[in-house]
């Protein structure tokens, strides 16, 4: 398969995950606390806040032509309405070595995690948090927006009933009993039902206001300097419906995505971010077909959803497609390799069908913080080793690069 001039061919990375330090954050405080859900605490993370330079020599000589990362909204809005500066030129300096390596910069300006301050006050169930994104969208495009390539604004904005109809978070009038939560809140001086963390959220408020958000925020990045395409980005999933299970998939793809995708009709793109297949019957959802082989995270070996997520991406949305972030959790790199070329068949079947799919980003960079189980998935094209932060790259960030170079899958190993 050859991809279309121009086609984008990147990593992608979240900001905690990978900078390192982040201690202003909602995310940083959770993973301190006594009682909390994460494996194992982010600490210095893989110390990109003082390695950007080199990470992104690395990858623009792997091959690839862009970069898709996130500024830390705890950092440049540390308290509520006080800027940093010096967070802001931080960010100026990682978008400038971007373009020094010819690495076009999509920018997502909320990946999961935010200030404490906004947890503190309601977070993403707060209808206070739309004009607190809007007015940090609009600080960030007004000081930085003329280098950015593209911008996203909430890192999978339907998180909560992805997760939910997944059967991976409770229901909302479980979660603002969760011992962490409490505890959480008592940390920062306020009741359970006023914390949040996104997207550890009550399902019934919090999709609306994202939405809400990310249609300011649009508005706010478009009127700062610069002129570049802005979207959303979707978490989906092949969503296969058990015999008896018809009518239960149908409302989990009509709540977890598809209201979000006929929102999407208004941007100039949408991220599509497919991992796996699930599973839907009669009581609900269900594990991984017995049998198939499973990756790290638990999901099954399905790199054939993303063909069918961007199909009906397009068709609901009916704008470009962008896939921001494809990959999988495997300490076995030729079967990330075996997973890469099925989903790039997908895309390329896609694309000779019409389709306008304008960029592909392989999730991750590096092995990260994969938040809840901390170092234990290996999704990374690079190999870092944890003691010494010394990156090395993995057989399939080889040939993936010579790929994008070629902006081709035909090339020699």
């Amino acid at each position: 398969m050859k991809f279309p001039k121009g086609f984008l061919w990147g990593t992608a990375t979240a900001a905690h995950q990978v900078e390192g330090g982040n201690l202003n954050s909602d995310y940083w405080m959770m993973e301190h606390l006594p009682v909390t859900p994460f494996m194992e605490k982010s600490g210095d993370a893989c110390d990109q806040y003082h390695r950007y330079v080199e990470d992104c020599a690395l990858l623009a000589k792997l091959g690839f032509n862009s970069y898709r990362f996130s500024i830390e909204w705890a950092r440049v809005e540390p308290e509520e309405g006080e800027f940093s500066q010096a967070a802001i030129e931080h960010y100026r300096r990682v978008l400038n070595a971007c373009r020094d390596h010819g690495l076009a910069p999509m920018v997502t300006l909320q990946h999961f995690s935010s200030p404490r301050w906004l947890a503190a006050k309601g977070g993403f169930e707060s209808v206070g948090s739309v004009t607190a994104f809007a007015r940090y969208c609009e600080r960030v495009a007004h000081e930085l927006g003329e280098l950015f390539a593209s911008a996203c604004t909430i890192n999978e904005l339907n998180s909560v009933p992805h997760l939910q109809v997944g059967g991976i978070m409770p229901a909302d009038d479980v979660i603002a009993e969760l011992p962490w939560r409490v505890e959480a809140a008592r940390r920062l001086g306020t009741t359970p039902e006023n914390f949040s963390m996104f997207p550890f959220c009550a399902c019934s408020v919090t999709g609306e206001n994202v939405l809400k958000a990310h249609r300011m925020g649009v508005v706010a990045l478009k009127s700062g300097r610069g002129k570049f395409p802005v979207g959303m980005t979707v978490a989906m999933a092949e969503i296969v419906a058990v015999p008896g299970g018809e009518e239960k998939a149908a409302h989990a793809e009509r709540i977890s995505e598809d209201i979000f995708l006929e929102a999407a009709r208004n941007d100039d793109f949408v991220g599509v971010q497919t991992y796996t297949r699930r599973r839907i019957g009669s009581d609900g959802p269900l594990g991984p077909e017995p049998g198939l082989e499973q990756t790290q995270m638990g999901y099954e070996f399905r790199p054939q959803a993303l063909e069918v997520c961007i199909r009906r991406a397009a068709a609901i949305a009916k704008v470009p497609i962008i896939v921001t972030e494809s990959g999988i959790g495997t300490e076995d790199d030729t079967r990330r390799r075996a997973f890469v070329e099925a989903a790039l068949a997908g895309v390329g079947r896609c694309i000779k069908d019409g389709i306008d799919v304008r960029g592909y980003y392989y999730w991750s960079s590096m092995d990260n913080f994969e938040w809840l189980l901390g170092y234990m998935p290996k999704f990374g094209l690079i190999a870092v080793d944890r003691a010494t932060q010394k990156r090395t790259v993995k057989p399939t960030g080889e040939w993936l690069g010579k790929v994008a170079r070629a902006n081709s899958t035909e090339i020699a190993d």
